[in-house]
């Protein structure tokens, strides 16, 4: 205690002793100060001497009776006139505030009702007392008010806080030092930033306070019902006791939420000095900053400016002082009080939670007032007090949206502070000529639109309609407005989550305006075309088209974003045919792809789209894409009758009745007429003045919805006529006129002095003439008011109307003509030949302005559902709303700009665009956004060969890229992509020199069988200028490019099932393409289809399969190719897949090797020329040869190779085929006979067609290896009998080794004898017999009715009669030996053979 007093005493001490030393206390004015200096200091020294240690308890080192007993001296060294001596007070009374000497919770016994901290801190503005006070003096009031407002030792609250924050306004605005004016600045700035987290820290203090009591008195419950006590009011107790814990947790709590907020520490000096050091830290940091421009000055304000100055000042002071006069007649509970209606928001809002909740809303009330002032006329003056306070204003409140915490978010209090003050505010400045203002006026409402568009929906709408969507329309806007406009349009573009939310809230409410579409359509319409606006360059309007496409591009990669969760990057997947890759480039060459990386989806920070939010986000019913899809369609038709009833109104009447968006009845197309605004007032006018009995019932239900109760006949008309125009046709307006008449007259039954409907009828006429004469630049003589009235004589029932009543008419007439209700299309100001005057610009502004206001005070009290989007599949309808509009603006900017930038731009969004039109199966968008590309790549085959420019290669990445990236989604796409690469090949051979054969080849048939424009056109121009395209396509022959190529390739191993589908089918197609030119044919896409077929093979077999048919095809047409360099290549490179493929094996059962070897036999079949057959049996020996163990369906086909090849000419692949047979039978039989046993009918057919071959070595070969497998047969039954297959069921078991095995070798043995030279076919039935005799006891009954039925075939060729020629030499031969032959074996087995064969036999002998 002592120690602490000391302390204190100390501080004290020297304050005061700093105040004596002054020299200006020595002046008279100053001896009442002085003397109370003396007795401050005595009255220390005696506490000091009669205090001792052991005096009394304890008290707390921060009480408050010190702070009142020596104020006074301090408040009186604030009141002096000398610029030190207040320094010195003010220091001292900002370190009593810091160290919690004066906290100032006490009354102020001076005013009541009043605390001592209010007196200090009036005490501490009033030392400033406008422009002429001492520098130094407003720097150290910054000081002390920063310290008031941010400390934790004092509070401050309602008036005094405005009173402290218009003090520091004040100095902001009339100070000459530019140091104090920042520091000024910042100081506000620090002080709402410590202002509005208070609010917020104490919100969540409260909130967790809340859930902590809770808990506790659900505690204190389950424990008394545990304990069967009755329950006492211990909990009233336990909140007591707690409260004063809780005040000290919440000072902590706010401390610890208010950045740069000074804490205290109690006890100790050295503590309270760090303390003071932090106080000072934000104010002193900014002084220091600007010392070396505080040493060039701005220049002194001129002395006549002085005296405005002042006067601005004081209606500042006027202003604050009302509000807090206001605050402090306003109770925090209170709800009595009565305003005006500005302050009709604070009346109704009574139930502050707490009172910073209280001293903030003060605050940013304050601060829109403050900003909704008007300039004065004539062009700003920078340095007026007027602006200046303006942007302060909107700069303070900007400050104040960007940090803005929860409860500011989300008060109604706030909410409805920001519709009736901000939001009108920024009405006005929205369109300000200055361009700070207007800067920061869009700022502010980029803020508003991240964190308060669900409260502002209808604001939303006009501002972007009534201000940037009419400031970039407007031909006369200045290029400054239309930049900050564009800029601030590209943040907002820039958030996915904004832009779906627009789209869904404007573009699918029927009610609101189609903003979306709006905005796409006019930033569409900026990028495409100049348009030679008023006072802008052609360099401007450069940067206004960039700035536009820069929008645009981001309006599709916000679509992208939002949609990425739909996005399956084929390169973050993982297939079978991974083992296949390359090894991967080096990534630091492709550079072709470095944007691609820019493409992976991130969404804003204010986006989500994750699963989980689609059932459980707030308003989930409304965000339904279905339901909104269907508000959508409903608003097109709405606006297409529209359209329709502007150009005729029956029809449009029609076709809105026939969609059922109004009703069949009269009055529903009265009340149609009354609400749709975007009517044309004539047609209105047409329409309900017809002379058909349906119109006229819709112009009486029109009439007698207006109520003309209790006004006078002018204004009865005005109302009548402001909804439509009045048709030119006499009889039409006679109609209308007339039962206005009638209607006014029921509405006023007893307050009018119309005698009769009549009588009205015909006054309403002569106002319309009157109108008409009066208005009218074609009438040169006016109508006097004396002509008026002796026109409207006796029209009152045969009486005259009062005179007063005619000339007031005309009088209201005169002064202000009758119209239809303006709308924004009057309000736009028509140009002169492109002349807009700076009169004209800022009248259209002052329009704008209006218009917006008008708009924005209807709005504030206006409560509008706005939907939270979390569905992708808005983009769906966004896009497709939208892609032609994007598809114009990126080719007009790729054909009209040579600037990288822009090209950049113009593909990076067609990329984007490509990638929503992939996520969402949108082909035709697809599609032609790669056309487009395809086109500006120049790599279509009608566009030649032309120097490439930097666009056309940019778009040649482009696509390279979308290739890479987006291939699961191209399906037919694939084909323009593939072509582009196969052309792109194409000039990476041109450019980078094609070998001299090749060339000289192209060369010599370029001008006359070259079916390829793009070598027509190539080697049909000169050398020199040959050379210079050569030289441009250069960059095409680069490593990033070729990496980049072939990284579409080695990438589709990871392309999913249908997408590899896809793109071997368009590959295929365009390698056909190439293959087709007979003069010089190109490999490059079949080589191509070679790598990815060997890249591909691991893919499961079900896609293997849908692969191979298609590759399967192209193989058969490439390998028949008249070209004997492409089919031999066809054929290696199958030899070269078939051998990786057999190396996988197969499962018994399946047939994948059959259906991959089959091309084999396509091309052995139908290609004649001799090396390609050659090689097809070369490359089935090497096969058989490598791969026998691993061969299991595919024999079925290696032996219908050699059966073709059997019956060839050629003494060469015969032998070789047979040489290959023989190997299979000799060895291979041995050791994998179960393994061919499924193909051995097609074994033996071979050996059959090489039996019958022209070559009688080989047919004896043959023959004996046929006999050969008769031997497998017997020796390996069991393995017949396993074998299960579809080819011969079997009714019994037993039947299949006859079925599989013997049947088929004795039917080839027989078809040898019936088809062989004599020496073959007698070989072949000495074999057929030795079998039957060798093996015919193991044959069954029906076994040898079948065979004898094979017997019977060899006599039949001679019964038929053309063969009678030959049969003396048969008879001779072969029946003689045949019939010995079958009486042997019929003789060795006769007791099997005669009950069923013998007359059969017989019969055989009787031909």
């Amino acid at each position: 205690m002592q120690q602490s007093k000391q302390t204190r005493s100390m501080f004290l001490t020297r304050a005061l002793e700093r105040i004596l030393a002054d020299k200006e206390l020595k002046r008279s004015q100053n001896s009442q100060l002085k003397k109370a200096c003396r007795l401050a200091l005595d009255e220390i020294k005696q506490d000091l001497e009669h205090d001792s240690p052991g005096d009394g308890p304890p008290k707390s080192p921060f009480t408050i009776i010190e702070a009142d007993r020596y104020f006074l001296v301090f408040e009186m060294a604030c009141k002096s006139k000398s610029p030190s001596i207040v320094t010195a007070a003010l220091d001292c009374l900002q370190k009593m505030i810091v160290y919690g000497i004066l906290v100032g919770n006490a009354p102020d016994s001076s005013v009541p009702g009043k605390r001592l901290i209010d007196r200090v801190i009036d005490a501490i503005c009033q030392c400033f007392n406008g422009i002429q006070t001492d520098e130094h003096v407003q720097l150290q009031i910054i000081k002390v008010l920063l310290t008031a407002v941010t400390s934790n030792n004092c509070e401050i609250h309602e008036g005094t806080l405005l009173q402290a924050v218009r003090t520091c306004y004040n100095i902001y605005l009339a100070s000459r030092n530019m140091v104090n004016q920042t520091t000024a600045r910042a100081t506000l700035t620090q002080m709402l930033n410590v202002i509005f987290s208070r609010m917020e820290a104490q919100a969540e203090y409260d909130i967790s306070l809340a859930k902590k009591l809770q808990e506790e008195k659900d505690n204190e419950q389950e424990l008394n019902q545990s304990l069967q006590v009755p329950i006492n009011e211990q909990n009233g107790e336990i909140v007591q006791d707690d409260a004063p814990e809780s005040d000290q947790h919440h000072t902590s709590m706010v401390a610890d939420h208010t950045n740069g907020i000074m804490t205290s520490q109690k006890g100790e000096e050295n503590g309270a000095t760090e303390s003071e050091d932090g106080a000072f830290q934000v104010v002193n940091g900014i002084a220091e900053s600007l010392d070396d421009s505080a040493s060039s000055v701005v220049e002194e304000i001129v002395s006549n400016i002085v005296d405005f100055v002042v006067a601005q000042n004081e209606e500042e002071e006027a202003e604050f002082d009302q509000l807090a006069s206001m605050s402090s007649r306003l109770s925090v509970t209170s709800s009595d009080a009565t305003s005006s209606h500005n302050d009709d928001l604070l009346k109704r809002s009574v139930n502050f939670s707490h009172v910073l909740q209280k001293d903030a809303f003060l605050v940013f009330r304050s601060f829109c007032k403050l900003s909704m002032k008007l300039l004065s006329d004539g062009p700003p003056d920078p340095k007026s007090h007027e602006l200046r306070s303006k942007i302060l204003s909107l700069h303070l409140l900007h400050s104040i949206l960007q940090s803005a915490g929860p409860v500011f978010k989300d008060n109604d209090m706030f909410i409805n502070a920001i519709k009736q003050y901000l939001c009108v505010a920024l009405s006005k400045n929205g369109v300000s000529s200055v361009p700070d203002v207007f800067h920061l006026s869009l700022e502010i409402f980029v803020k508003l639109l991240e964190n308060f568009k669900t409260h502002l929906k209808v604001q939303i709408q006009v501002f972007f309609k009534e201000i940037f969507l009419n400031i970039l329309e407007s031909p006369s806007s200045s290029f400054q407005h239309k930049w900050m406009v564009l800029e601030t349009l590209l943040k907002i573009c820039s958030d996915a989550q904004c832009m779906v939310d627009i789209y869904v809230n404007y573009d699918c409410d029927i009610n609101a305006a189609n903003v979306f579409h709006q905005l796409v359509t006019l930033l569409c319409k900026i990028a495409q075309v100049s348009h030679n606006h008023v006072g802008i360059t052609p360099a401007q309007e450069h940067m206004m088209r960039k700035k536009s496409l820069e929008c645009l591009v981001m309006i599709t990669k916000s679509m992208v974003e939002w949609s990425s969760e739909l996005y399956i990057n084929p390169h973050s997947m993982s297939h079978l045919g991974k083992e296949h890759l390359p090894e991967p480039g080096n990534p630091g060459n492709l550079s072709i792809t470095s944007s691609v990386s820019n493409m992976d989806s991130t969404h804003s920070l204010n986006s989500d789209t994750s699963d989980h939010l689609l059932n459980s986000a707030p308003g989930g019913a409304a965000d339904n894409p279905e339901t909104l899809e269907v508000m959508k369609q409903q608003k097109d038709i709405l606006e297409q009758g529209i359209l329709m009833f502007n150009r005729k109104p029956s029809k449009g009447i029609a076709f809105l009745q026939a969609q059922g968006m109004i009703g069949n009845t009269a009055n529903d197309v009265a009340e149609f007429l009354h609400s749709e605004t975007r009517l044309n007032p004539s047609e209105i006018g047409d329409y309900i003045g017809e002379h058909d009995k349906w119109n006229k019932e819709v112009m009486y239900s029109y009439i007698d919805n207006l109520d003309f109760s209790s006004l006078d006949f002018v204004t009865a008309i005005r109302r009548f006529l402001e909804g439509f125009r009045l048709p030119g046709e006499a009889q039409k307006i006679d109609r209308l006129m007339e039962k206005f008449a009638s209607r006014y007259c029921d509405c006023n039954p007893h307050g009018t002095i119309f005698a009769s409907a009549d009588a009205a009828y015909v006054l309403g006429y002569s106002v319309i003439m009157l109108t008409t004469d009066l208005h009218s630049s074609q009438v040169k003589r006016k109508m006097t008011k004396e002509d008026y009235i002796r026109m409207n004589r006796g029209i009152n029932d045969s009486k005259d109307l009062p005179s007063e009543y005619l000339e007031n008419i005309y009088d209201q007439i005169k002064k202000k003509e009758i119209s239809i209700k303006p709308t924004r299309s009057d309000n736009k100001v028509s140009t002169l030949k492109g002349i807009a005057p700076a009169a004209q610009r800022l009248r259209e502004m002052q329009d704008m302005a209006s218009t917006a206001k008008a708009l924005m005070e209807a709005a504030s009290h206006v409560e509008a559902e706005f939907i939270c989007t979390t569905h992708y599949e808005h983009v769906r309808p966004m896009f497709k709303l939208c892609w032609r509009s994007l598809m114009v603006a990126f080719s007009m900017g790729l054909q009209d700009f040579e600037d990288k930038q822009v090209i950049s731009l113009c593909l990076d969004g067609m990329r984007y665009a490509v990638r929503v039109a992939c996520i969402f199966g949108l082909s035709l968008e697809r599609d032609t956004f790669i056309q487009a590309l395809s086109r500006f790549s120049l790599l279509q085959a009608n566009a030649g060969i032309r120097e490439l420019k930097l666009k056309n290669i940019e778009a040649i990445k482009t696509l390279i890229s979308i290739a890479y990236t987006d291939g699961n989604y191209l399906q037919e796409s694939w084909h323009e992509i593939l072509k582009c690469i196969s052309h792109l090949e194409l000039l990476q051979l041109i450019g980078s020199g094609v070998r001299d054969q090749a060339t000289t080849a192209m060369k010599r048939s370029a001008g006359i069988m070259d079916n390829n424009p793009i070598l027509t056109k190539t080697f049909g121009m000169e050398q020199r200028k040959l050379a210079t395209i050569q030289e441009s396509m250069g960059e095409t022959s680069s490593q990033s490019f070729v990496v980049a190529v072939d990284r579409i390739f080695t990438g589709s191993t990871r392309l999913d099932g249908d997408a590899i589908v896809d793109f071997v089918q368009w590959l295929s197609k365009v390698s056909l393409n190439e293959l087709c030119n007979p003069s010089h044919p190109r490999m490059f896409s079949l080589q191509k289809i070679v790598e990815i077929s060997y890249y591909n093979m691991g893919r499961i077999r079900i896609q293997w399969s849908r692969i191979w048919a298609i590759l399967g095809e192209h193989f058969n047409a490439v390998g028949c190719s008249d070209d004997e360099g492409v089919a031999f290549f066809a054929v290696d490179s199958l030899r070269q897949l078939s051998t990786k493929f057999l190396e996988k094996g197969e499962l018994p059962g399946f047939s994948f090797q059959k259906d991959f070897l089959r091309p084999f036999e396509h091309i052995m079949k139908h290609n004649p020329t001799l090396m390609i057959q050659d090689m097809v049996v070369r490359c089935i020996a090497q096969m058989v040869s490598s791969q026998a163990p691993n061969i299991k369906s595919g024999w079925k086909n290696i032996f219908t190779v050699f059966t073709i090849a059997a019956s060839h000419q050629d003494e060469s692949i015969v032998e070789l085929a047979f040489e290959t047979t023989a190997n299979i039978i000799n060895e291979t039989f041995q050791f994998y006979f179960s393994s061919i046993i499924h193909c051995f009918q097609d074994a033996v057919s071979a050996l059959r067609e090489f039996s019958c071959s022209a070559f009688p070595d080989t047919s004896m070969e043959a023959i004996r290896l046929i006999r050969q497998c008769a031997d497998y047969v017997a020796l390996k039954p069991e393995l017949f009998e396993d074998l299960i297959g579809d080819e011969a069921p079997a009714s019994r078991t037993g039947e299949r080794v006859w079925v599989r095995g013997w049947f088929p070798v004795l039917f080839e043995l027989s078809c040898i004898i019936s088809r062989c030279k004599l020496d073959v076919r007698t070989r072949g039935l000495t074999v057929m017999f030795e079998i039957m005799k060798t093996h015919g006891h193991t044959f069954t009954e029906n076994w040898w009715n079948d065979l004898f039925q094979i017997i019977f075939r060899i006599f039949d060729q001679m019964k038929i009669p053309e063969q009678q020629i030959e049969k003396s030499d048969w008879f001779a031969t072969t029946c003689n030996h045949a019939l010995f032959a079958l009486c042997d074996v019929f003789t060795q087995y006769y007791d099997i053979l005669a009950p069923t064969l013998l007359p059969d036999v017989y019969n055989q002998l009787l031909w």
